[in-house]
């Protein structure tokens, strides 16, 4: 039996049509794109199709919007810290919250060692963030608000929206990290408002080591990357040009069959959750049941580790995860987790399954099938779980 993939939000298989666009485009032996001879303008014409089809993946005003990196880390890091930097004689305060991927948290405490002063919003038991916390934290120093649109524990989605029309009021660039909700629910940057988005091509189905920043027009941001002129002067260096086909083509791939998927990974994600009390008790569903993304569920399984859970798992050939794929090895609870309520024994025992097209019904059986004999396997020999039994 093969490996039951259930953390595809770690990584996702490239498509077969991707795939094989990205061997046609590297038999193809395609130039330099910034170069001006025939070579070079069939290469240009190809990284401008690619753009194109990312374009529209979030419907942007011009294609010209969208700028190719080397994934959402970087994305992340241009958005932040490219604000900041174009716009610190305006002002020095930034606006986020308690919950963000390690990209932009990290970023952040870079920034704060320049002068920066960084507001960090609390959220609430789901995981969302108040809009009039946001209006709230605003002061005439503020230049950059940055609140993840899904997030990558948990699923949780946020009033984006809402945030927007704050931020828009108060002429106050808002980025928000998209890198998990991109490809895999519909979006548009028309109807979020946003001035920056972060995304990476892996999320769907794409090639790993390529993703794009949105930048909306007239948005003051520096270059992350200086050198040449490539990605209209915002991101210096010879596009990783396979990459971004195969991006191109994942990006029409997703806004095709967008409907299609979602409803596989909702009745997945519906049958995980409402079978799951059949296998196993005592247990906290992190992921709200409404506005959260199709593809993620995050359990916490009490008087156990996660991370046993899922070794354990790995040996019956199911891979799942504990936390953000970033925060491997890290021996700390989950930021996220504590962020909403949980205490440091049940964020330990954490599983974050995140489902995907390759993913089948039978598949979920064998998972709560294997989940009920490791969690009984672990909690018969958990002091914390035989201490409960005898207090009974």
């Amino acid at each position: 039996m093969g490996i039951i993939n259930l953390d595809h939000i770690s990584s996702n298989p490239l498509l077969p049509e991707v795939k094989t666009a990205m061997i046609d485009a590297i038999s193809a032996d395609y130039h330099n794109p910034s170069s001006q001879h025939t070579a070079g303008e069939m290469a240009a014409e190809r990284l401008d199709q690619a753009r194109t089809s990312v374009a529209a993946l979030i419907n942007c005003t011009s294609p010209k919007e969208i700028v190719f990196t080397s994934g959402g880390t970087e994305s992340v890091n241009h958005a932040i810290k490219g604000t900041a930097l174009a716009n610190a004689k305006k002002g020095n305060h930034i606006i986020t919250s308690n919950v963000e991927h390690n990209a932009v948290i990290r970023s952040l405490k870079r920034l704060k060692g320049q002068g920066f002063k960084v507001t960090s919003l609390d959220v609430d038991a789901h995981g969302r963030v108040d809009p009039a916390a946001v209006a709230d934290a605003i002061t005439d120093q503020t230049i950059l608000v940055s609140i993840m649109h899904s997030n990558n524990e948990t699923g949780t989605i946020q009033p984006i929206e809402a945030i927007a029309r704050i931020t828009r009021e108060h002429k106050i660039i808002f980025h928000t990290d998209a890198v998990d909700s991109v490809g895999v629910v519909p979006m548009d940057v028309q109807e979020l408002g946003v001035d920056l988005m972060s995304f990476g091509s892996n999320t769907f189905y794409g090639p790993t080591g390529v993703g794009g920043l949105y930048i909306r027009r007239g948005t003051l941001i520096w270059p992350l990357i200086e050198g040449g002129v490539q990605e209209h002067n915002k991101r210096a260096g010879a596009e990783n040009l396979i990459g971004i086909i195969g991006m191109g083509v994942a990006a029409e791939a997703a806004r095709r069959d967008m409907k299609v998927r979602l409803d596989h990974l909702e009745k997945l994600k519906g049958k995980l959750l409402a079978e799951l009390p059949r296998y196993i008790d005592e247990y906290i569903v992190n992921t709200p049941s409404e506005a959260s993304l199709p593809t993620l569920a995050s359990v916490s399984v009490r008087h156990i580790e996660g991370e046993s859970v899922m070794l354990m798992l790995d040996d019956d050939n199911i891979a799942v995860a504990t936390r953000s794929a970033c925060a491997t090895g890290s021996l700390r609870a989950s930021h996220v987790l504590l962020s909403i309520g949980r205490s440091h024994a049940d964020a330990q025992g954490t599983l974050v399954i995140t489902l995907g097209m390759d993913n089948t019904e039978a598949d979920i059986d064998h998972f709560l099938q294997s989940l009920q004999k490791v969690v009984k396997t672990l909690r018969d020999i958990s002091p914390l779980y035989q201490k409960k039994l005898q207090a009974g």
